[in-house]
């Protein structure tokens, strides 16, 4: 065995046979007395190497002033009073404060000793130096506080997700943006502003800048600074992720107004997030973080110095910025889809309207109504015709603003080569949209001060001039206002004033054409027809004439009464021409004139019925006509009729009503009849009434003529004792109603 060999059991001997006083001053932990004072009367070499001091500094030094700050408070309200109630403690963390000003973590140990009357005598403590343990419990404290604070980060965006998958409206996600984003970084406040949404195209469906669409917790002064800075504070904004605009020299200089505001608020930080869906921009969350220590008594963070986001609370905003551009996207594709099928919607309602519409004026009128509030908040219409420009319609859709569209009536009329809209539209016959109206447009196009005050007034955020088109030939131009509330016009909105346009076109095209035939038929009939029966001694005399309420407002029925000169006899005649149009009214013309023309040599009414049947050919005429042609003597009464195809005439008296037996030969225009037309003669009692008529007024769809002819008789009967006047009145009101198939021509005399 070596000499080392046999030194280390001596050694192991040595130290395992020690004396006590070399264990208690080389122990692994402090060993100190005191008194129950606090005084220092005992300590070993480990708690003097510990402490930094020399054995002479601690004897006699007071134990808590050894201590930490908040130590000395730690051992005076728990430490001290747990010895003199329990005896002992246990495992008690205390801070010693080296003289470097570092800290020096232990756990304690003390049992109080006591005399046989319960006096304290000394106190005895051990110190256990726990650094190590102190940084692994700091450690393992500071992973479960990230843990729960993912935790919390994880159940808030879970949260966020699911509603923003449930919002059906863009002020749903906006708002729930704010509120999750405030609740992920503590802000005090937040707004989104958000981009237009785009087309289909991909083209902005309009210029105008971000608006605010959801806000909570910002004052108005700082709103007002942030959209002075471009509507949505894109000045503010660079391209990347979550960005911290700190309240300091920098934001001073830049934007003097917006950290003057912030600093009366106590605002230390804004905090902008990017709200994007697919790399494509569509807002902005801006949060407002307040000063450190708002709400504290200290606060430990110099004023103007924001400290940036953590890690994770800037991927969190991240998160929740790109969620809420998808939840956007989804919310602008269903709001879109809404809209069209609002717009397919509203285009069949103005196809049903303007269908159903009577004339041009009741068709753009209601139009009008139509177009407000659904399309537009405004609409103008202006109608070019032969008199010049006019304005039949004029709607907006809050009643409280329709004297303000009243008034463009008076103020405004499209004139060429004019800047409003309108007019633009009209010159060069295409669509005219305004996307932003401004104060300088309005300067522009208004044409005086009172102009100008009404479009101030209306507000507008847009506006649409559609060309009112028909075979190339302007008929005039459909205006469209958008307020302010409901935003500028999109492309789609823009497309649907065109077709709307294309619709109105048609039909005020059609309407115009209708309303110019409907005059030329009046102007025609009136000419055609002969005018009111002159005074007859001895009769009383009264014509009716009503057009078939479908077609042109004219027809070929015609009436005539006239005196002849030599001895006083009125020739008489009732007449249909085949039809009720423009060409029955022309041949009804003919018929007239040459009647009267054949009266000049005084014929019978049967050899007026063979003259016009002999010379039909000669007068070239295409349609065929029933006739009945009378001649009577005031005087005597004495009556002669004769019929070609016509109904016969009632004869009214005191007694009742009777048809007259007249004979009909063919109509006119049918080849000739191998005899000449018969003719009957009698007499027109004084106080009867003879009423020759056409068949208008006893035919029907819905009943043969014999039934019309028995309801005449009827009515005629009902009214006995009538005068020719009031007779015709009553037969046309009790046999004929709104919708008549046929003209209508009568004649009634009653002799006196």
């Amino acid at each position: 065995m070596d000499d080392a060999s046999r030194r280390e059991p001596v050694e192991l001997t040595r130290l395992l046979e020690d004396d006590p006083a070399d264990l208690y001053e080389n122990a692994p932990c402090g060993y100190l007395s005191m008194l129950p004072g606090g005084r220092i009367v005992k300590v070993n070499r480990t708690f003097v190497e510990w402490s930094g001091r020399t054995a002479e500094e601690l004897l006699g030094a007071s134990f808590p002033d050894l201590l930490t700050v908040g130590g000395r408070v730690f051992h005076e309200t728990h430490v001290a009073p747990l010895l003199r109630m329990q005896g002992a403690v246990r495992e008690i963390a205390l801070d010693l404060e080296l003289p470097d000003g570092t800290a020096l973590p232990c756990l304690v140990n003390a049992v109080e000793l006591r005399d046989d009357a319960g006096a304290p005598l000394l106190v005895r403590a051990t110190l256990f130096e726990t650094t190590s343990r102190r940084r692994y419990e700091r450690a393992l404290l500071a992973a479960q506080r990230a843990a729960a604070e993912a935790e919390a980060r994880s159940r808030g965006l879970h949260q966020a997700v699911s509603e923003l998958a449930a919002a059906v409206s863009v002020h749903d996600v906006a708002a729930t943006l704010v509120e999750r984003g405030r609740a992920a970084v503590g802000a005090v406040g937040g707004a989104v502003w958000l981009l237009p949404a785009e087309t289909p195209a991909g083209r902005r469906a309009g210029r105008r800048p971000g608006r605010l669409v959801a806000q909570s917790g910002i004052s108005p002064a700082l709103r007002s600074q942030l959209e002075r800075l471009g509507g949505w504070g894109a000045r503010l904004v660079r391209p990347g992720g979550v960005r911290v605009v700190p309240l300091g020299p920098d934001l001073e200089r830049a934007e003097p107004g917006l950290a003057a505001v912030m600093a009366a608020e106590r605002v230390d930080a804004l905090v902008l997030v990017p709200v994007a869906a697919e790399g494509r921009p569509r807002g902005l969350l801006l949060l407002v973080r307040p000063a450190d220590g708002d709400g504290e008594l200290i606060s430990l963070t110099e004023p103007g110095t924001a400290a940036d986001l953590a890690a994770a609370d800037a991927e969190l905003l991240r998160t929740l910025g790109r969620q809420a551009g998808q939840a956007l996207e989804r919310v602008w594709l269903y709001e879109e889809t809404a809209r069209q099928a609002a717009r397919s919607a509203f285009l069949l309602d103005a196809a049903r309207l303007m269908a159903a519409a009577a004339g041009v004026t009741e068709t753009v009128e209601r139009l009008a109504v139509l177009a407000v509030p659904r399309l537009a908040d405004l609409c103008v219409i202006d109608l070019l015709t032969e008199h010049g420009w006019t304005r039949p319609a004029a709607r907006h859709a809050d009643p409280a603003r329709q004297h303000l569209a009243d008034r463009l009536r008076e103020v405004h009329l499209p004139t060429s080569g004019g800047a409003h809209p309108s007019v633009q539209a009209a010159d060069s016959g295409r669509t005219v949209w305004v996307r932003e109206v401004s104060e300088g447009w309005m300067t522009r196009i208004a044409q005086d001060e009172r102009h100008l005050a009404v479009v101030r007034e209306l507000e507008l955020a847009g506006l649409v001039a559609v060309p009112l088109m028909a075979e190339g030939r302007l008929m005039g131009v459909l205006t469209l206002g958008a307020g302010r509330q409901r935003g500028s016009f999109t492309a789609a909105d823009v497309e649907v004033a065109e077709q709307l346009a294309l619709q109105v076109s048609q039909v005020v095209d059609k309407a115009q054409r209708l309303e110019l035939e409907t005059r030329t038929s009046h102007t025609l009939q009136a000419n055609l027809l002969p005018p009111a029966p002159p005074p007859v001694p001895g009769l009383q005399v009264a014509v009716r004439y009503v057009a078939a309420s479908q077609g042109a407002d004219v027809g070929g029925d015609f009436y005539d009464v006239v005196p002849l000169p030599a001895d006083g006899t009125v020739a008489l005649a009732v007449g249909d021409v085949v039809g009720h149009d423009i060409t029955a009214a022309a041949v009804m013309g003919q018929l007239r004139s040459v009647h009267r023309v054949l009266l000049a040599d005084r014929p019978s009414p049967s050899a007026i019925i063979d003259r016009f049947q002999a010379g039909w050919a000669l007068l070239g005429l295409q349609r065929m006509a029933t006739a009945l042609f009378g001649s009577l003597d005031p005087a005597t009464g004495q009556l002669r009729l004769s019929s070609a195809g016509h109904l016969s005439p009632l004869l009214v008296t005191a007694e009742g009503a009777e048809y007259l037996d007249v004979r009909p030969s063919r109509m006119l225009g049918a080849p000739p009849a191998p005899a000449p037309a018969a003719e009957w003669a009698g007499v027109l009692p004084v106080g009867a009434t003879l009423v020759l008529f056409t068949d208008g007024l006893v035919e029907s769809r819905s009943a043969d003529i014999d039934e019309g002819l028995a309801a005449l008789r009827a009515v005629a009967l009902a009214h006995l004792g009538a005068g020719p006047d009031e007779l015709c009145d009553r037969l046309l009101s009790e046999l004929t109603g709104s919708h008549r198939a046929d003209d209508v021509a009568l004649l009634a005399l009653a002799r006196v």
